[in-house]
């Protein structure tokens, strides 16, 4: 089966303590490999502002994974994030394969 390329960027309320951030980094790892996804990497990517106030928030905190899925783990994964009260805006875009180059 051909598994395609992710990227999740998912941003937490600021007052996300630093152990809740990364038990929910290792949740997430734990549930796309548990729904077939491979080579998952993850970057956090630290407290940034907001261009406009989501939630009345104007700080969060990013992180980034890169993931090979398919479409129905991807949904599993932004439904557990919409459920999640610490996440404020999550986005998933399918990365686009570059052509190989034999030399």
């Amino acid at each position: 089966m051909l598994l395609n390329t992710y990227e999740t960027v998912y941003i937490l309320k600021p007052d996300v303590t630093e152990d809740s951030n990364l038990s929910l980094v290792q949740q997430y790892k734990t549930l796309i490999k548990k729904y077939g996804g491979k080579d998952v990497f993850i970057q956090h990517r630290g407290r940034r502002h907001l261009s406009y106030n989501i939630s009345h928030y104007y700080d969060g905190i990013y992180v980034q994974m890169n993931f090979e899925g398919n479409g129905h783990l991807v949904s599993i994964l932004e439904r557990s994030m919409k459920f999640n009260d610490k996440i404020i805006r999550y986005l998933t875009v399918k990365q686009k394969l570059l052509p190989q180059i034999k030399v």
